[in-house]
This record gives C-alpha cells, sequence and structure tokens, in this order.
C-alpha cells in the first residue's frame, strides 16, 4: 500500500508539474518583465510567430525591437550580438537532432534557420544567440 501512494504521489506530482511546464507567459507578465528589465514606452505587444513581440524604448532612450520566448520570458533586443558564430549554431542545431540545416542568418538580434527535425519534416527555427538553443519551431 505504501508503494502504491508513493507512485500516485509521483505521478501527481509529475503531471502537475508537466502542466506547469506548458503554461505560456501571459500579456501582461510579459510587459511586467519587460518593465522590470528597464524597458519602457511599451508598443504592439502581440504574441506572433512563436514568440512574444513589441517595440519599446531601451533604458538609453533607444528604439528597440523586443522578442519574449514565451516559455522562459528571456528577452531577445534587435540589437544584440551573437555570442556564436554560423558555424556553432549549425553544430547546436545538429546536436538537437535537426538535419539538413540551411538558410542560416542573423536578423533581428536571434539566429533563424531551417532544417529537417527528427521527423523529417522541414521547419524554420528561431535559435537562442547565446547559446544555440531553439527558441521557435515552426512548420
Amino acid at each position: 500500500m505504501k508503494k502504491f501512494a508513493s507512485m500516485t504521489l509521483a505521478l501527481a506530482l509529475g503531471a502537475s508539474g508537466a502542466a506547469l511546464a506548458q503554461q505560456a507567459m501571459t500579456e501582461a507578465q510579459v510587459r511586467q518583465t519587460l518593465i522590470h528589465q528597464g524597458y519602457t514606452d511599451i508598443d504592439d505587444l502581440k504574441f506572433d510567430g512563436g514568440v512574444w513581440r513589441a517595440k519599446a524604448d531601451s533604458a538609453d532612450g533607444s528604439d528597440v525591437k523586443l522578442r519574449v520566448d514565451p516559455k522562459t520570458g528571456k528577452v531577445y533586443p534587435d540589437k544584440e550580438v551573437s555570442r556564436l558564430s554560423e558555424d556553432d549554431v549549425r553544430a547546436a542545431l545538429a546536436t538537437q537532432g535537426y538535419s539538413n540545416v540551411h538558410d542560416v542568418d542573423f536578423d533581428d538580434g536571434v539566429w533563424h534557420a531551417k532544417a529537417d527535425d527528427k521527423n523529417d519534416h522541414r521547419v524554420k527555427l528561431t535559435v537562442d544567440p547565446a547559446n544555440g538553443h531553439v527558441i521557435d519551431s515552426e512548420d
């Protein structure tokens, strides 16, 4: 009986963790994240292409376009400099199971690429410029 109770508890906790992990940030949460990071005059906040997008003023008063990862809240300003080279991005995508990686380019603060996923479906990818992790994948 003790074993059954432990298994039930483990399954319940696992299911609740999965549910929490899949919740995307709301518009209000994204706006608060941007304000907390020093952005002001936040306009045109909308969910598009798998990420939140907005226009805002940075702390130094510059106009910036922003992308926000809906799962993590990480902000990608359009003027961000990549720490990765194109070859680094290709290697990172290969280790994540993507093949036939092509059309790799850096634009608006993030990397973009086209590739085949693990199921051989052609996808368009948005890639984090700091670590090479896929932020968004579209068919």
